[in-house]
């Protein structure tokens, strides 16, 4: 909880205001997740703050929204056009990925549980950036990385508008993104490289490598082949 504290701060995505008869002001509350690896075991625990979004008012907090979602065919394209170009597969990983997106609506919220301002416990959270459970928080994430890579040469894909393709004198690159799940396939290495870590300097990265697992399927690569499956995903169904 004070990690998550600590990264909001450190993000600027809040900050305390005296409270006002006219706010609007959502609640919070603290969202408690055992994170697994691919095979089930654990990895970390994490502790979010999150807003109570069902507080908002439509035209005072938020005005649209939405999220886009990856289509299942756009995937296999991906993975079979760096398969048979025999192009690396990398998987990345955007830490704190809401917290990036830029919001211009005023929203107050109150300060999280347990957790509250010794010297200003009365006040009310500003919100400068999105926070997890706000209504326009996908909206807002999305529209701020889409506008990096278009920025920086991208182009949308007008048939799914989370694959993103970058042409240039080095090379191609492919990106994939699904909120905070991003795959990234390219003709050179270095085209590659360069651009993780412009990634890295602009948003909170990790890196994880070769793909390994990817919205719930398991991808296991060798010479010749890539071998799709959800054999974790079907016994988390059957438990």
């Amino acid at each position: 909880m004070i990690k998550e504290l600590a990264a909001l701060h450190k993000n600027q995505t809040l900050t305390l205001v005296p409270r006002e008869p006219h706010m609007n002001v959502v609640g919070s509350k603290w969202v408690f997740k055992a994170k697994l690896n691919a095979n089930g075991t654990l990895d970390r625990l994490k502790a979010m703050l999150v807003a109570k979004g069902y507080h908002q008012v439509e035209g005072i907090d938020y005005t649209g929204t939405f999220s886009p979602v990856i289509k299942p065919g756009t995937i296999r394209l991906v993975l079979s056009l760096a398969l048979v170009q025999r192009w690396d597969i990398r998987q990345l990983d955007v830490k704190n990925v809401f917290l990036h997106g830029f919001i211009s609506e005023d929203i107050f919220m109150g300060q999280p549980t347990g957790m509250h301002d010794s010297i200003f416990p009365s006040h009310v959270c500003k919100l400068k950036k999105a926070l997890y459970g706000l209504k326009q928080a996908p909206r807002a994430w999305f529209d701020r990385f889409s506008s990096f890579l278009l920025a920086r040469g991208f182009f949308c894909s007008l048939d799914d508008p989370s694959l993103f393709i970058l042409h240039s004198s080095l090379g191609t690159l492919n990106l994939l993104l699904y909120v905070d799940d991003m795959l990234l396939t390219r003709s050179n290495s270095k085209l590659l490289n360069d651009f993780v870590q412009l990634l890295h300097s602009e948003f909170a990265m990790k890196d994880l490598g070769s793909i390994h697992h990817f919205l719930g399927i398991e991808i296991q690569r060798d010479n010749n082949s890539l071998h799709l499956s959800q054999t974790h995903y079907a016994y988390s169904i059957l438990d």
